[in-house]
């Protein structure tokens, strides 16, 4: 049994859990991610996961969060730029999931609402009708995020919450996303309304994006998560976008498609 079916599986460790989650001691493990000892852990967590770090100019890293939130160089993650092509914002696990008239949408056997998902229940009936793209990033991805479109974009809105585990081994048993701590923004494009939205997870210590005035342009770099497994929602009304077969074959079965930051992932209708 591994330590996260350990907190989750067990009455003792939901019992731990219940201080774990708390985002205080998420930002008190950012703290220590940021300190210069930590970077001893840099090497051995790249062994572990494999990292190619080919692609990445630098080679030393003045703390574990460093290197954890480390830039790529463009080519290392081509962007698309077909207007008509719908892109992944991230690299991850994408699942897409429709959403009711209603405003409901399951996910992996839990249901969720967009008025709890997005606290704002005149905006959660724009989307009724659309598809709710979830992109899981586990801890050995790359954890910066794109814009995914041209567009002006809205205020940003924090919505307060826990920070629990975004893995499928808690995902089946309590609604995270109505849960953790998250941050949106409506980017209106020619396509209409985007909802681009992050997620906190257990033992992210920020959701960190970039200050934004005025329009933005696809592609451009909107912020990066601190250390651990977190998630980015994209959420368009109905009509204007549709998944590439791939991604909707695997996502009928609930099957997660990994994906790059760049990718083509589906089509926007008006393209």
């Amino acid at each position: 049994m591994n330590t996260l079916e350990l907190l989750y599986g067990t009455a003792p460790g939901r019992l731990l859990l219940r201080g774990l989650v708390r985002p205080g001691v998420s930002r008190l493990a950012g703290r220590i991610l940021s300190t210069r000892l930590s970077a001893l852990a840099v090497k051995p967590f790249i062994r572990r996961h494999s990292i190619d770090m080919g692609q990445c100019p630098r080679t030393d890293f003045a703390s574990f969060n460093d290197f954890f939130t480390r830039s790529l160089p463009p080519e290392a993650r081509p962007v698309d730029l077909d207007p008509a092509a719908f892109i992944s914002p991230c690299d991850g696990r994408l699942t897409v999931w429709p959403i009711t008239p209603e405003g409901r949408f399951p996910v992996k056997g839990t249901e969720y609402t967009l008025p709890r998902l997005l606290a704002d229940e005149d905006l959660a009936r724009r989307f009724q009708g659309g598809l709710v793209w979830l992109f899981r990033l586990a801890p050995d991805d790359y954890h910066r995020y794109i814009w995914t479109a041209d567009g002006t974009p809205g205020p940003a809105v924090s919505v307060p919450g826990v920070l629990h585990t975004v893995r499928p081994l808690d995902r089946g048993q309590r609604p995270v996303y109505h849960e953790n701590a998250r941050e949106y923004r409506l980017l209106q494009t020619a396509a209409g309304p985007l909802l681009v939205m992050e997620v906190g997870a257990l033992f992210v210590g920020k959701i960190e994006n970039r200050p934004v005035a005025g329009p933005v342009t696809r592609g451009r770099e909107k912020g990066n998560f601190a250390f651990g497994g977190s998630t980015v929602i994209l959420i368009t009304p109905p009509g204007t976008a549709s998944p590439d077969m791939a991604v909707a074959d695997a996502s009928r079965t609930g099957a997660e498609i990994f994906v790059r930051l760049g990718q083509r992932v589906g089509r926007w209708a008006a393209g």
